[in-house]
């Protein structure tokens, strides 16, 4: 990358056409895989011009940074400590609520700063995190969180989730959480359906944290269905309620798991309700496919996912996150979006080339977070680039990638070698602006 007499810069590189300006009609539409080679003229960490280039060989596929929808950055990186050897969701409640008693607001920094400089390297702008919201633990999480999301702001976003059981929403100390965490712009949480015991009060609870999130003008952002049993019975529930009153804030359901065991009809019924009452849904395949299907001796009997496919042809906006990092909840998830985008690429049948199939680590969660970039290259957005070592997505989903994150037009690390990544080395000249 050569600045040029005026000072400017230029990149050349391989960009989906899903996520270049839809309104700049000189760009093509895009080969077989959707790839538009374009020159981008970069000027005081903006993009000033896009230039259609005639041809696309050797040059290296870029993405614009990912948005991580659903994380517990509270929780990361305490496998070492509080390994759930089982994969079992009951081994993992009970390991995370022996961690959550003896949590320090220094420990939760420590983690937490680590997880968000990985994930600003890995190429991340924003996380939606949930935050254990009960019990000891909770004021320590809170208070290093927040402290993290005014040290990252510019860098990586960082948007917080209250996760307590919904009948909490109902108390006073309920109340005054809520109001808190509508300050700090964050989300109210629960959790939903199996596998945690249904109750009668579930109903009542469930409406008036519905009601408080909307007087607050708060979203909300629930753990629902997280298992094999009883599919969809959590996501109806709450659609019987919101197709009473439907509360003017949003309302994304994460994991959803369940829905992907429902026969297709009751699917598509199911898909066509989410999408008239304006619900969001998170995907989380990397700890769903770790720690649900395990049936007592008769391990892989079911692996419920959320359709991810079959949610968005109904119009359901549908984001893919990573979850967990390294915790009881899954050992061996570290939050890298590429890697995230090679597993979903199989297992949610999400390939990349097509716009349906990146949306949901790009465009989607960046509407669902309220982010003010939709994360579309256009003249004005910020000169901010994943820049892969791969020159197709065959490539891409071949092998782990080598990449080079940009940040308002500066490299966030040096050059890679001619022999680690030769698509990278191609470019002109990586040297910082």
């Amino acid at each position: 990358m050569k600045p040029d007499r005026s000072g400017s810069a230029r990149l050349s590189l391989q960009l989906p056409r899903a996520l270049l300006d839809p309104c700049q009609h000189d760009l093509p539409c895009g080969d077989a895989d959707g790839l538009v080679p374009v020159q981008l003229e970069l000027e005081a960490g903006r993009i000033a011009a896009i230039h259609p280039l005639k041809a696309a060989v050797g040059l290296p596929l870029a993405l614009t940074p990912f948005v991580e929808p659903h994380a517990h950055l509270d929780k990361a990186f305490t496998w070492g400590q509080y390994p759930n050897r089982s994969g079992q969701m009951a081994g993992a409640l009970r390991v995370n609520l022996q961690e959550g008693e003896q949590r320090s607001v220094e420990q939760v920094q420590v983690r937490a700063e680590r997880a968000l400089d990985q994930a600003w390297r890995y190429g991340l702008r924003a996380i939606r995190s949930h935050i254990d919201s009960g019990g000891p633990g909770a004021v320590p999480s809170w208070d290093a969180l927040l402290e993290c999301q005014q040290r990252w702001r510019g860098r990586v976003e960082l948007q917080l989730v209250a996760l307590v059981p919904i009948s909490h929403w109902s108390t006073a100390e309920g109340r005054d959480l809520a109001e808190r965490v509508a300050a700090a712009g964050g989300l109210l949480g629960g959790v939903l359906g199996p596998p945690y015991p249904r109750v009668r009060q579930d109903r009542q609870a469930l409406q008036g944290m519905l009601q408080l999130a909307d007087a607050l003008g708060c979203g909300i952002d629930l753990h629902v269905d997280e298992s094999g049993e009883s599919p969809g019975v959590g996501v109806q529930l709450l659609l019987e309620q919101l197709e009473r009153s439907r509360p003017q804030v949003s309302i994304t359901c994460s994991h959803a798991s369940s829905i992907g065991l429902m026969p297709l009809p009751a699917q598509q019924r199911l898909a066509d309700r989410l999408a008239r009452c304006a619900v969001e849904v998170v995907a989380l395949p990397t700890t769903n496919l770790w720690l649900l299907g395990r049936s007592g001796d008769h391990d892989l009997a079911q692996r419920p996912l959320a359709p991810v496919r079959q949610l968005q042809r109904a119009g359901v906006t549908v984001a893919i996150g990573g979850d967990n990092i390294q915790d009881p909840w899954d050992p061996g998830s570290d939050g890298d979006p590429l890697e995230l985008l090679r597993l979903a690429s199989r297992v949610c049948h999400a390939p990349p080339w097509q716009r349906q199939g990146l949306t949901p680590f790009t465009t989607a969660p960046a509407r669902m977070l309220g982010l003010a970039w939709d994360g579309i290259l256009r003249r004005g957005a910020p000169a901010d680039l994943l820049i892969t070592g791969a020159t197709s997505w065959s490539e891409l989903l071949a092998r782990p990638p080598q990449r080079r994150v940009l940040r308002s037009g500066q490299w966030l690390s040096s050059p890679p070698t001619e022999q680690q990544a030769p698509a990278l080395a191609r470019l002109d000249d990586l040297a910082p602006l």
